[in-house]
């Protein structure tokens, strides 16, 4: 095959020779890091299915062509190197040879390495020839086609692995709670159901779950938040295992808060009823007896699958209905209370007016004896009629009030 182009000198052939040398070097050590990445890996050594399978058999058809192209290369190289080798000091036909080598279209391809939009009708029998340049060319965009793809790859599946791991150990803490109190849960089963379906496609087919070349995690995220409420509740219910008695009595002690503060309310109400004229009063909770028939029926946890953690949610709803009601009472006393207290501070405010008064000079006054005497006697009287005592009493203030402006004038 004569070169195209005039024979190299020796030096030129030398050089040329140690320039290819170096690029296919550093080709090969692209290729094998290519294939060391993290994400070929992850691709090379599973079994996929729908989208990631076809980008598993693009990325492998591409690495096939890659090494076939870089093995080509070695090749005619290798026959370069062979051939300077063999002469030290060549002469006209072997610089010919070189040249024709490192430079002209020395590498021919097989007809099925052809690439199908470069084939021609005449192409087949003998296939393409390309200089080591154009394959390297070549090689160029089928290298930064794998490198992408890997890449975009690589990100969706890690992610998506990861958010995978995380549900998986939510999943497994709550499993092992459930494996320690016995039973069976529902819900836990639901949704373990559903992890394993995401887990497979995670798996098989990670870039199913990719929007726009980045990892779609909505459906991961979605049992999260399911599987640590399963988790909190077995948590619940292995910490009333382990204190069972103790919080039973602790409930106990709340129904007893509960029953007092109700008979609170009760003794409040029968003395407001026997001080205040037509008090405007709440009704009384009754809701310590019932509180105590449901303790009374937490014996441990029932029959059926449900154990402990039926129990505990039994528990929750009890304390929640205790303090609720322990709430009610006391705000139910206070109101009451507060008619008693009501009296005491308008006792209070007149005591306070007639001292005002006779700071004033007004002891003698007797509109304002009169009017003082009929607030006392409503104040001081049993029932008494608090709307009758407070329109006094802020007869009385007015009075003293319009005493002290006339004095100023």
């Amino acid at each position: 095959m004569r070169a195209s182009r005039p024979p190299m000198s020796r030096d030129e052939a030398d050089r040329a020779l140690a320039h290819q040398r170096g690029e296919k070097e550093r080709i090969g050590a692209a290729l094998l890091e290519l294939e060391g990445h993290q994400g070929y890996q992850l691709l090379e050594g599973a079994t996929l299915d729908g989208e990631t399978r076809s980008v598993q058999s693009g990325v492998r058809s591409h690495m096939a062509a890659l090494w076939a192209l870089f093995d080509h290369y070695g090749r005619v190289l290798g026959e370069a190197e062979e051939l300077r080798a063999r002469h030290s000091r060549p002469g006209q036909t072997q610089l010919a040879r070189l040249t024709w080598l490192l430079a002209g279209p020395s590498v021919e391809l097989p007809p099925e390495e052809v690439p199908l939009e470069r084939r021609t009708l005449l192409s087949a029998p003998s296939g393409e020839k390309l200089t080591l340049q154009a394959v390297v060319a070549r090689m160029n965009p089928l290298y930064e086609e794998v490198a992408r793809t890997i890449a975009s790859l690589d990100g969706v599946w890690s992610e998506l692995l990861s958010r995978l791991a995380e549900v998986e150990a939510e999943r497994r803490a709550a499993a092992t709670l459930l494996d320690s109190l016995g039973g069976t849960d529902p819900d836990l089963d639901r949704l373990t159901a559903e992890l394993r379906a995401v887990a497979a496609t995670v798996r098989a087919d990670p870039m199913a779950l990719a929007r726009d070349g980045r990892a779609d995690t909505a459906r991961l995220d979605a049992l999260r938040p399911g599987l640590a409420d399963v988790r909190r509740r077995l948590e619940e219910a292995d910490r009333l295992r382990a204190g069972f008695a103790d919080r039973i009595r602790g409930i106990a002690d709340l129904v007893d808060l509960v029953r007092g503060a109700e008979a609170e309310a009760a003794a409040h109400r029968d003395e407001v009823l026997a001080k205040i004229a037509s008090p405007v009063l709440p009704d009384l909770p009754h809701l310590s007896a019932a509180l105590a028939d449901r303790l009374a029926a937490l014996d441990g946890p029932g029959p059926g699958g449900t154990g402990w953690r039926d129990l505990a949610e039994r528990v929750a709803g009890l304390e929640r209905a205790a303090n609720g009601a322990l709430e009610q009472a006391r705000t139910a006393a206070g109101l009451i209370r507060g008619l008693l207290d009501r009296r005491e501070e308008l006792r209070g405010r007149l005591e306070a007016y007639r001292v005002k008064a006779a700071r004033l000079g007004h002891s003698e006054d007797a509109d304002l004896s009169r009017i003082y005497e009929r607030a006392r006697v409503l104040l001081w009287s049993s029932p008494c009629d608090l709307r009758k005592a407070t329109v006094t009493l802020s007869d009385y203030q007015q009075a003293i009030s319009s005493r002290a402006k006339g004095a100023e004038r």
